[in-house]
């Protein structure tokens, strides 16, 4: 990937040098001045997965085998959504060989779906016609943003680089709003190119960032990893918070479930999110304890 400009990486290197602690201050002082005291708590229930590709993925990815998709509604099943309880949709589905979510052959459905739903779409390393095609229909595209290749390589297993997914985020500026999703531990739960993917997005400007975090997903080849441990994910969330001021930070729904999510979330409050997707209540108890201002949304956090 690209070099970051040396003052990106300076402020990078000046954040990962201080305790954690001190660092988690700094980032929840600038949370206060930028956004005040209101938080959002997500409960996505009014989003419907569609998929283009059933529970079909040509990639058989390390962290997710394919077996996230059996969890999406096939789009092919789309007329048995109720509108009265669905009001957005993330668009999605397995990949091809060449890391891209295949929509192209139901471009034609798009102007259907987006008359009755706003649409969220994951498309992977998307072509730019095929970007031009769907922008007019769509609210957001979510991508999985990374720029270690030795992650792109061990976890996707296709041949692309950081440059490639650096290409492709900058692409989808041009068209479509876009919101980075970053997932910590990735790479058999290690941390691995998350900060070099903060300096990248410094560089580029971002509207919005949502943290993801690795589980170990059972039937998959990282389903022995252990997670990334709590203090490492705060410290990058909260890196990111002093190196994005003003821009929204949220922590999205794939995260570990138990004592590793009871714990995080409370610390995320504290590390300055604007959103969390489904709260623990030690999360929300934070929040309260710190005086911020729940509300509720009932949309994919992207959007």
């Amino acid at each position: 990937m690209s070099k970051a400009s040396p003052h990106v990486e300076t402020d990078i290197e000046s954040f990962a040098a201080q305790p954690l602690e001190s660092l988690m201050r700094s980032a929840w002082d600038i949370r206060v001045n930028s956004f005040g005291f209101d938080i959002q708590w997500v409960n996505p229930v009014r989003t419907t997965v569609l998929s283009v590709t059933g529970t079909t993925c040509a990639l058989n990815c390390a962290h997710c085998g394919g077996k996230y998709l059996r969890h999406m509604l096939p789009i092919e099943r789309r007329e048995e959504l109720d509108s009265a309880k669905v009001s957005s949709c993330l668009v999605s589905g397995g990949c091809d060989p060449s890391g891209r979510v295949p929509v192209e052959r139901y471009t034609h459905l798009l102007p259907e779906l987006s008359s009755k739903w706003r649409l969220n779409m994951h498309l992977g390393l998307v072509s730019e016609d095929t970007v031009r095609g769907l922008a007019p229909f769509c609210d957001v595209v979510s991508l999985d943003f990374l720029v270690d290749d030795a992650t792109i390589r061990d976890v996707y297993g296709f041949p692309a680089s950081g440059e490639d997914f650096i290409h492709t985020y900058s692409m989808l500026r041009k068209h479509v709003r876009v919101v980075p999703h970053i997932c910590i531990g990735l790479h058999e739960g290690r941390i691995s190119g998350e900060l070099d993917a903060l300096a990248a997005l410094a560089e580029m400007g971002a509207d919005a960032i949502v943290f993801i975090v690795l589980i170990p997903t059972p039937g998959t080849l990282y389903e022995n990893c252990t997670p990334p441990p709590v203090e490492s994910v705060v410290r990058i969330i909260a890196t990111s918070r002093c190196l994005f001021p003003e821009i929204p930070i949220y922590l999205g729904c794939m995260r570990p479930h138990g004592p590793y999510r009871r714990e995080l979330d409370p610390m995320a409050v504290r590390a300055g999110v604007n959103r969390i997707v489904i709260p623990t209540r030690e999360g929300r108890a934070e929040a309260l304890r710190l005086g911020l201002n729940a509300s509720w949304i009932e949309e994919c956090c992207a959007l």
